[in-house]
């Protein structure tokens, strides 16, 4: 795996500063080409208020303040960006949009907003996009990553997210595959040593661990892991077939994603 253009989703409702000085950090690191994106939807409003209706000239300005918003993010990017990278902008639903954007890049990074105005479902787009997603942590300082921590269970969403992280598991000074004790400790253990001695093959510094279940569950865990590991990143598959399985069953892939103290590497 080779990150060689890096797509980044930017915010139209707040300066994107300190999002793309955390997107060309990384781009940096691996050399790569740096795409800056963001979308806009049309409000849909199912109740609207006395007096408002859902006509054409509605949707006129709603799509006139989109493009508005547009305009001075690509001024901002330009007066950031000194000339480097390119940006896509478009109307239209920012997570169908940054998902179909995924084939042009290899590494997704998508920053939570802090103003609650963007409407991109996370999860929806780890599922859909196809790519691995980068998600910084709030304050975005820069991502060091020389800790990072492996949450691995033995499953097809682990597996492929390790091999997409490994741009950043082969440079890091320490790399810990954790796994949360199963019933099968046996099994775990052995699963653990392998994708150890694969990381090994690589180049990195790996080791394994298996640790017990603590409350309320694997998620709650492996956050408590990272942080006494001082990790840098945690990698991780996202796992359940859809949101709402994910959401009723208080899935770990939900618990990592409200992690905002944490830099998360996911793939699905």
């Amino acid at each position: 795996m080779i990150y060689n253009t890096i797509l980044v989703n930017l915010s139209m409702h707040e300066s994107v500063a300190r999002q793309l000085k955390f997107a060309r950090d990384v781009a940096s690191r691996f050399e790569a080409t740096l795409v800056g994106f963001a979308a806009g939807d049309i409000r849909t409003i199912t109740a609207p208020p006395p007096g408002v209706f859902m006509d054409d000239e509605f949707m006129r300005l709603e799509t006139v303040d989109i493009e508005r918003r547009l305009d001075l993010l690509r001024s901002e990017f330009e007066a950031e960006g000194g000339g480097t990278g390119t940006l896509r902008t478009t109307v239209g639903d920012p997570t169908k949009e940054l998902a179909a954007a995924a084939r042009m890049a290899d590494l997704i990074i998508v920053s939570t907003p802090q103003d609650g105005g963007e409407h991109l479902d996370l999860g929806e787009l780890i599922h859909s996009a196809g790519r691995p997603i980068l998600i910084p942590r709030d304050d975005l300082e820069p991502l060091v990553a020389h800790k990072i921590v492996v949450a691995w269970k033995d499953t097809r969403e682990a597996r492929r997210a390790v091999a997409d992280a490994m741009p950043f598991l082969v440079h890091a000074r320490e790399v810990l595959i954790a796994t949360v004790e199963e019933h099968d400790r046996q099994h775990a253990m052995e699963s653990a040593s392998d994708v150890v001695r694969h990381l090994i093959s690589h180049g990195a510094r790996a080791r394994g661990e298996i640790f017990k279940r603590l409350e309320p569950g694997d998620g709650e865990t492996l956050i408590g892991i990272a942080k006494q590991f001082g990790a840098d990143l945690v990698v991780s598959g996202a796992y359940g077939h859809t949101r709402l399985r994910e959401w009723l069953l208080g899935g770990v892939t939900r618990t990592l994603l409200g992690a905002g103290p944490l830099n998360r590497l996911m793939s699905s």
